[in-house]
C-alpha cells in the first residue's frame, strides 16, 4: 500500500481547493460510493419506519409520553449504532481504497471493524462534552449554540481519519483530533460550517423532492409546515423509503470525504511546519578555538 502521502486528498487545503477537492472525490467514486451509500441507507430507512413518533404528538400527559418513548428506545439505539458503523466503514474506503485498490467496499468493512468499539466510547465522550458546549451556548443565546454545534461537529469529523490513520489508541486519537483540529482553528470552524450549510441546502432540496409524488406541489412543501408535517405519516410507505434511501446515497458519503479533506490538510500542514524548522548544520556551529583571536602573520615569523 502505498504511504499516506500518496493519497490525493493529502495537501495544503484553502476554502476552495478544499471544496473542489471534495467533490471531484466524489465525483470519481461515484459508483462505489453510490451504492455502498444505498445499501447502508436501505437498511437505516428500514430499522427507521419501527419508529413512529407520530403517535406521541396525541398525547398530553408526560409520564404517558416517557412510557411510550420507552418503546422506540432501542429501535433509536440501533438506529444510531449501525450508523455509526456505516460511517466508519464509508470512512476506512475513503481513506484507504486510494492508495489500494484491493481494498474493495467489502474488506473495508472488515478492516474498520476494529475501529468501532474506540469510536463508540470517543463518540460517547464527545456527546457528553457537546451536551456541555451546547448548553453553555445556549446560555448566549442562538450564536452560541450554533458555535458550540459547528465545533463539536469540526472535532467530529477529525475522529475517524485519525484513528484509522495513527490508530485505535483512544487517549492518543482524542488528544491528536484536538491538537489537529485546533492547529488552524478558524480556517477549520469556517471550512466545517460552510460544508454543513451547503449539505443542508442539498438535503432541503432533495427532501422536498422526495415527497413531492405524495403532495404534489414542491413549493408547498417546501414552504407550507402543514404539508411538511405530512412527512411523518409516509415512513412506512415502501416508495417513501426507497426514496429516502436514494437520496442519503447521493449524501452519506460527502461527510466522511470532507473529513479526510480537513484531516489531510492539517496532516499537510503539519509536515510542512516541520520541513521548514532550520537544521542546525556542523560547519555552522561556533567552536571554542573560534572565542580566541588567530596570531597574525607578522607574529608567527617571529
Amino acid at each position: 500500500m502505498n504511504q499516506i502521502t500518496d493519497h490525493p486528498l493529502y495537501r495544503v487545503h484553502s476554502i476552495d481547493t478544499a471544496m473542489n477537492s471534495t467533490w471531484e472525490f466524489y465525483r470519481k467514486r461515484f459508483v462505489a460510493l453510490f451504492l455502498m451509500g444505498l445499501i447502508f441507507s436501505l437498511i437505516i430507512q428500514y430499522i427507521s419506519s419501527s419508529i413512529n413518533l407520530t403517535e406521541l404528538q396525541s398525547i398530553t400527559d408526560i409520564n404517558e409520553m416517557m412510557n411510550s418513548m420507552k418503546d422506540y428506545l432501542w429501535p433509536m439505539i440501533a438506529v444510531s449504532l449501525v450508523s455509526l458503523l456505516f460511517t466508519a466503514i464509508l470512512q476506512y474506503y475513503v481513506i484507504y481504497n486510494p492508495l489500494d485498490s484491493e481494498k474493495n467496499a467489502l474488506r473495508c468493512a472488515i478492516n474498520s471493524m476494529r475501529y468501532y468499539f474506540p469510536y463508540l466510547i470517543i463518540m460517547v465522550f464527545l456527546a457528553i462534552a457537546g451536551s456541555f458546549a451546547l448548553f453553555l451556548g445556549l446560555i448566549i443565546l442562538v450564536i452560541g449554540a450554533a458555535f458550540a454545534a459547528i465545533w463539536i461537529m469540526m472535532l467530529y469529523l477529525f475522529v475517524l481519519p485519525v484513528m484509522m490513520v495513527e490508530g485505535p489508541d483512544i487517549g492518543n486519537t482524542i488528544a491528536r483530533t484536538i491538537s489537529l483540529s485546533h492547529r488552524s482553528f478558524w480556517p477549520n470552524l469556517g471550512w466545517t460550517a460552510v460544508f454543513l450549510i451547503l449539505l443542508l441546502v442539498i438535503t432541503f432540496i432533495l427532501s422536498g423532492l422526495i415527497v413531492l409524488p405524495f403532495t404534489g406541489s414542491l413549493f408547498r412543501t417546501l414552504t407550507n409546515p402543514e404539508e411538511a408535517a405530512v412527512i411523518s405519516d409516509l415512513a412506512s410507505k415502501p416508495l417513501y423509503i426507497v426514496l429516502s434511501a436514494l437520496m442519503n446515497a447521493l449524501t452519506m458519503p460527502l461527510l466522511p470525504i470532507f473529513a479526510a479533506v480537513l484531516y489531510f490538510n492539517a496532516r499537510a500542514r503539519e509536515q510542512k511546519a516541520t520541513e521548514w524548522v532550520p537544521m542546525e548544520k556542523e560547519d555552522n556551529k561556533v567552536k571554542v578555538e573560534d572565542l580566541y583571536a588567530k596570531p597574525l602573520p607578522e607574529e608567527d615569523s617571529k
